[in-house]
């Protein structure tokens, strides 16, 4: 995400090399950076307090807060202050762009609505949930108490449920104060496309900021598109475009590249145990055993 090791790393550099001619523009490169090393504990965080049951307590609340309120001042300091003044870069034209792609990212699994991810700040939904009781103290006057006869009653039909607010009135959500409530999926996908299609435009196939890019779109596939299939094809043809690159990469960048390259390929075989287990499940037989080891954890910085 946004909180990446290499986007930190490519950040520094970034605002290291420009400081002299664009004084402006290294100073927001460094705020931003300072961002995002405090939220890379704040996601980490979040993953270790998320509920089986999704039931957010009060300090998951205030947390995912903290995390969509830096979210949202660092795509403000970069649309604003880095966008437009990248054109004659390369490496940090792809960075600010995966950037962008980043913070919505993180919207989408935070504050997202329809809510897509376990993640999220939700509000009930008023029609599923439960009605008070209204049998307190000494009970409801009915209109059968009398003496009068049923058939003389005229017959009422009560069915139809709790009704709900009209659209646009409802109930919003708890992190509503901080960014509007929205449907951030369609255009955080759209900015991952575009810095997918620029990282593959100007850099070569092993670099560590292409593969970062890649990484986290496979990622956002699988998490919140719910796309399984298109996250697996992405992170094989990311692994495959590397080791056909012949560009020579320093050891820094050599060694980035080579944990990226591990994640795509544990990405690769994302989801294909559950699915294996459902269609043995299916169909009576028993899934092979596992000789490799069982699947990681979620790569550095993502959910």
């Amino acid at each position: 995400m946004a909180s990446s090791e290499v986007d930190q790393k490519f950040l520094g550099k970034a605002a290291k090399a420009v400081e002299n001619e664009n004084p402006l523009l290294a100073s927001v490169l460094y705020k931003i950076l300072g961002l995002s090393i405090n939220l890379s504990h704040q996601l980490v965080k979040a993953k270790k307090q998320r509920r089986p049951d999704g039931t957010p307590t009060s300090a998951q609340l205030d947390l995912s807060f903290h995390i969509i309120w830096l979210s949202r001042e660092g795509l403000v300091l970069l649309e604003q202050y880095v966008v437009p003044m990248v054109g004659a870069y390369t490496e940090l034209k792809v960075l600010a762009y995966k950037l962008r792609a980043s913070f919505y990212h993180i919207f989408v699994l935070f504050h997202n609505t329809p809510p897509v991810s376990s993640m999220g700040v939700n509000t009930p939904d008023p029609q599923t949930t439960p009605q008070s009781r209204l049998d307190k103290g000494k009970g409801i006057a009915r209109d059968d108490d009398d003496d009068t006869p049923p058939t003389a009653k005229p017959r009422r039909n009560f069915e139809g449920g709790p009704v709900g607010p009209p659209p646009g009135f409802g109930p919003e959500t708890p992190s509503a104060f901080l960014l509007k409530p929205g449907d951030y999926l369609p255009i955080a996908h759209q900015y991952f496309k575009e810095a997918a299609e620029l990282a593959d435009r100007i850099l070569w196939g092993s670099h560590s900021l292409r593969l970062s890019v890649k990484t986290e779109y496979a990622a956002f596939l699988y998490e919140c598109v719910h796309d399984a299939e298109g996250s697996r094809k992405l992170a094989k043809e990311t692994v495959a475009q590397v080791y056909d690159a012949t560009e020579g990469i320093d050891n820094d960048m050599f060694n980035d590249a080579c944990e990226l390259v591990t994640v795509l390929g544990k990405m690769m075989k994302r989801g294909l145990n559950s699915s294996n287990k459902t269609q043995a499940s299916s169909t009576g037989t028993q899934p092979a055993p596992r000789t490799e080891q069982g699947e990681a954890s979620a790569p550095p910085g993502m959910i």
